[in-house]
């Protein structure tokens, strides 16, 4: 048993114990191959590199990450970041699945680089599903455990692939998953 194996049946285990005994057919991990086959598209692979491109430094994405936080997200780049084309793109592949909810690509900092939603910061370099998924470069899959989001009452697991160029992690793509609207 891989470790996405064991990972989907303790994340089960728990959505159990957290919701009941409302047991739900599909796991995250089953929507794994068409998360990885979005952070494959041209576009996002496309937007990614032109981001890194600009060369921002650590501090220059922490001072963003300062103003998005105080503004609630309400900055002009914020905006601006939700009307790309690769954010449009993004939301267009999250309302084709109902058990997608939210998604954000970042660039290999972990700083934003699409969204399909408003995010609470700009900058998601300090978040497991940053962290993990970057894997320190060499790019690797996360699956967050499933946890009861307080605003929607969905049950929602983050789902976290590399976006890789030539066999190397350029960014992260992740995308929220309702559990309990998996098929």
């Amino acid at each position: 048993m891989n470790r996405f194996q064991s990972f989907a049946k303790a994340s089960l285990a728990t959505l159990i114990l957290t919701t009941g005994s409302a047991v739900f057919a599909g796991t995250a991990n089953d929507v794994l191959p068409e998360i990885k086959a979005i952070a494959a598209k041209p576009e996002v692979i496309a937007a990614v590199k032109a981001q890194n491109g600009k060369g921002l430094t650590l501090d220059a994405i922490k001072a963003m990450d300062s103003k998005w936080i105080s503004a609630a997200g309400g900055l002009p780049e914020g905006k601006a970041m939700m009307e790309s084309p690769v954010s449009k793109a993004l939301l267009a592949a999250e309302k084709a699945k109902p058990y997608f909810t939210e998604t954000i690509l970042t660039d290999n900092q972990g700083a934003n680089v699409a969204i399909s939603a408003m995010t609470s910061d700009y900058w998601q370099g300090d978040e497991p599903k940053f962290v993990k998924a970057w894997a320190d470069g060499k790019g690797d899959d996360y699956i967050a455990r499933a946890k009861k989001d307080e605003s929607s009452g969905a049950v929602v697991s983050q789902v976290s692939v590399p976006v890789m160029d030539g066999g190397k992690a350029i960014g992260t793509l992740t995308i929220g998953v309702n559990v309990q609207a998996l098929p």
